[in-house]
């Protein structure tokens, strides 16, 4: 079966049309957070400060960095546990989040708020991709 190719920022009738097993070619802008840039963000906002780019409709990839190779931009990256950003995730959906990507079970909170929000969750099972990294903001 051919893979499904989606656009980020993804809309309601895109997410509406993907189906548990669809096979998924994304591409777009994508943001990379882990559990404490979610801890920032969600704390960033709750405390009625901006973000430096917008939640609405964006694709997270919960990933693990890798140390920085000399004369890279970037490191390696790849799927972290999702879990670990389980505490965050209905805050961040509720903030327009509408795409995830990472690796393992959500908890049964998780997926309330993802129907609620009408929100996908990529997992990784097998993930391969390319990045061009030529705009980033990142945060410590």
């Amino acid at each position: 079966m051919e893979p499904k190719k989606v656009q980020t920022p993804l809309d309601a009738e895109t997410i509406k049309n993907l189906k548990a097993g669809d096979s998924v070619l994304l591409s777009g802008e994508i943001i990379v957070a882990r559990d404490a840039a979610h801890k920032r963000m969600v704390e960033t906002i709750k405390a009625g400060q901006s973000l430096p780019f917008d939640l609405q409709n964006v694709t997270i990839f919960y990933a693990g960095p890798a140390p920085t190779p000399p004369g890279h931009v970037i490191g390696p990256v790849g799927p972290t546990t999702s879990g670990r950003m389980d505490a965050y995730t209905p805050f961040m959906l509720a903030q327009g989040v509408r795409g995830m990507i990472g690796k393992g079970k959500r908890s049964q909170e998780v997926l309330n708020a993802m129907k609620q929000y009408g929100a996908v969750y990529f997992g990784a099972t097998t993930l391969v991709f390319s990045m061009d990294v030529s705009s980033a903001i990142f945060a410590r």
